[in-house]
């Protein structure tokens, strides 16, 4: 008999939220759609148990015998040969003409059987000219196969006419509010990488705020700090979408699509009273917010929920905080509201916002870092992986240089950071903006000894230039890293 291999994949992915509006051209011709992820069935379909390489029996007179099984949450999705469970995948990350897309669609088919999913993504339209691709650049290629391809922010997706037909999609849908992906609502999977004691991050975990009354009665079982590694830190929800996509909310419209201020995908009643619920049961809350009348919705809902006569610590959050409105920057010191970004981000948008919100605009009001923090913001740093880079030093360094890609100078040099400012924004500051400051943060008595060791001898090179690698990192005092791997166990 065959070997039988089993292949499970654990996600770590636990919140996917997205904006979910479907964007059709007048004739219909296309989608390019913002998926509601609880409701489609065709992403739903990806499994997360494989049998492969198996003499299978199966009870069912229509195919007795398989050599392979896809299996999610419990059930079989399908059963057959391998190549006809399969889901390919193809890379468009950096694909800069239709030509290239397109091509990179035909060869990843050519592999897989008809029926046969291709999944991918990782595309640019704004690299490429702006233009959004459409299914029909791919029908004819991918007439017996389902495609759904996600754009680079995760929040725009090109679905083809199979995939649509299979998700029951049409021109007369109705819109959907938006939605999200909840993997692993107790932490399972990082309460298994505990138990196995191989796990060497601390994370702290948010959720959809949709859920926030499971993760109260959880919460109130085992309490916030699951172990040194994992805590839960509350609940989040999304404003808006992305300017690279034309669904962040502005005030004014996008200057290259004048009928479009971008898309609310939240009901704000609604919103309201699922964050006053999660304040309530002392939930830190986190809204995502791109445009600047997104954030400013959301600073105005802050500021209306009621106050309490004993003053709590919520460290309220606004994810990305990208692009402000002239008075805006200082409602995030006077409102104590972190405001929680990403810096490698406006590597990618500096020329987008300047295509879509026009120059003189985008100038104004984009990544606002220094004018954040003269204002007594909080200013928190992350990398928004995996849309972005993950490597903080690439982030740090573009806090302080601002320097977009094929760029000869800095965008917006006024709001560079010095090297002191975006070393705390990615560590103390970063840590508070979860609760975990006294916990990780800084190196003082007490906290876990969690460092890295850097290809420098000279703060003041370092300084000016932050070109320097990791050589060794250091979680809890113990080596976890290094660049030498015979010196790992150190």
């Amino acid at each position: 008999m065959n070997a039988l291999w089993v292949i499970v994949s654990a996600s770590f992915v636990l919140l996917l939220s997205v904006a979910s509006i479907p964007l059709l051209n007048n004739n219909g011709n296309y989608f390019t759609y913002l998926l509601n992820w609880r409701s489609s069935s065709f992403l739903s379909e990806v499994a997360d148990l494989l049998v492969t390489n198996g003499t299978i029996y199966t009870s069912d007179e229509a195919l007795p015998f398989a050599d392979s099984m896809a299996i999610r949450n419990g059930r079989i999705l399908r059963v057959g040969n391998y190549s006809s469970i399969k889901m390919a995948r193809v890379e468009l990350r950096g694909v800069n003409t239709k030509d290239l897309f397109v091509d990179k669609i035909r060869k990843a088919v050519a592999n897989v059987k008809q029926g046969s999913w291709l999944l991918g993504g990782g595309w640019n339209n704004d690299i490429w000219g702006g233009d959004l691709p459409m299914a029909s650049w791919i029908d004819s290629i991918t007439p017996h196969n389902p495609v759904w391809l996600t754009r680079m922010d995760g929040h725009m997706g090109l679905a083809n006419t199979v995939a649509l037909t299979l998700a029951g999609i049409s021109c007369n849908n109705e819109n959907p509010n938006g939605g999200a992906i909840v993997r692993n609502n107790d932490g399972d999977v990082y309460k298994w990488a505990d138990l196995s004691g191989n796990m060497t991050t601390r994370v702290c975990l948010f959720f959809p705020m949709e859920t926030w009354s499971r993760l109260v009665d959880l919460m109130s079982k085992s309490g916030r700090v699951l172990s040194q590694w994992i805590y839960l830190g509350g609940v989040k929800a999304f404003a808006d979408g992305s300017v690279g996509s034309n669904s962040a909310l502005f005030h004014e419209p996008y200057a290259d699509d004048p009928n479009n201020n971008g898309l609310q995908v939240v009901d704000l009643d609604g919103l309201y009273n699922m964050t006053l619920s999660s304040d309530k049961f002392g939930l830190q809350v986190s809204i995502h917010a791109i445009g600047d009348r997104a954030n400013d919705l959301i600073l105005d809902m802050y500021a209306s929920l009621p106050s309490e006569k004993q003053i709590r610590d919520r460290r309220y959050r606004i994810e990305h905080a990208q692009h402000l409105a002239p008075g805006t920057v200082a409602r995030f010191g006077e409102q104590s509201v972190i405001a929680s970004v990403q810096p490698d981000h406006l590597l990618d948008d500096a020329d987008s916002a300047t295509k879509k919100l026009g120059s003189e605009r985008a100038e104004r009001g984009s990544y606002l870092f220094k004018s954040l923090l003269t204002n007594n913001a909080q200013l928190a740093f992350g990398s928004d992986w995996p849309v972005a880079d993950i490597n903080p030093l690439k982030s740090i360094r573009t806090s302080m240089k601002r320097i977009p890609p094929h760029w000869e100078k800095a965008w917006i040099p006024s709001e560079c950071l010095c090297l002191e400012d975006a070393l705390k924004a990615y560590t103390i500051s970063a840590a508070h903006a979860c609760f975990l400051d006294k916990y990780v943060g800084s190196l003082s008595p007490g906290k876990y000894a969690d460092f890295v060791v850097l290809s420098t001898n000279s703060w003041e090179d370092f300084a000016t230039e932050v070109n320097a690698d990791v050589e060794a990192t250091y979680v809890g005092g113990s080596k976890v890293y290094s660049i030498k791997p015979e010196d790992k166990n150190e």
